[in-house]
């Protein structure tokens, strides 16, 4: 017979916006020591969506062409707040907050990336693209072009 049985106790599932939730009631509290959260729940808001991660604050409405070398690893702004765009400078963790913050907050990570040939490239610069790093013309749209004047 289990812990929970012995002391007539249920247990209830329920989903959250953040994952799972465990209610355990029980008529004797004090066998239940502190409940910890699945490790695989996540900490973030849309961190792990099914959309990919959160789209980022559109820096420019107009993307940036550049030379990339060849199976060198470079690392993609995704929140839009980096000072070296479209690179990353690590601006994303000051968005990140303290942690009594951090379960309201999207979580944003560069976007590592290499690419297979030495040449032109053209980069989104308004972090709304859906084929990340590169631009899909996604700049184009007339709300994306309205928010930055």
């Amino acid at each position: 017979m289990s812990l929970l049985a012995q002391h007539a106790c249920s247990v209830h599932l329920s989903k959250t916006g953040l994952g799972q939730m465990i209610q355990i009631r029980c008529m004797r509290p004090e066998i239940l020591t502190r409940i910890r959260p699945h490790p695989e729940a996540p900490k973030f808001l849309n961190e792990y969506s099914v959309d990919g991660p959160p789209k980022g604050k559109i820096y420019d409405k107009k993307p940036f062409r550049m030379e990339l070398k060849a199976n060198k690893w470079y690392f993609y702004c995704t929140c839009g707040h980096s000072k070296q765009q479209p690179f990353c400078d690590g601006a994303h963790k000051a968005l990140q907050g303290t942690s009594f913050k951090k379960g309201n907050l999207k979580k944003y990570v560069p976007l590592r990336f290499k690419v297979e040939t030495t040449k032109e490239y053209w980069l989104c610069n308004c972090k709304q693209t859906d084929d990340r790093p590169f631009c899909d013309g996604t700049h184009k749209r007339e709300d994306i072009q309205a928010a930055i004047r």
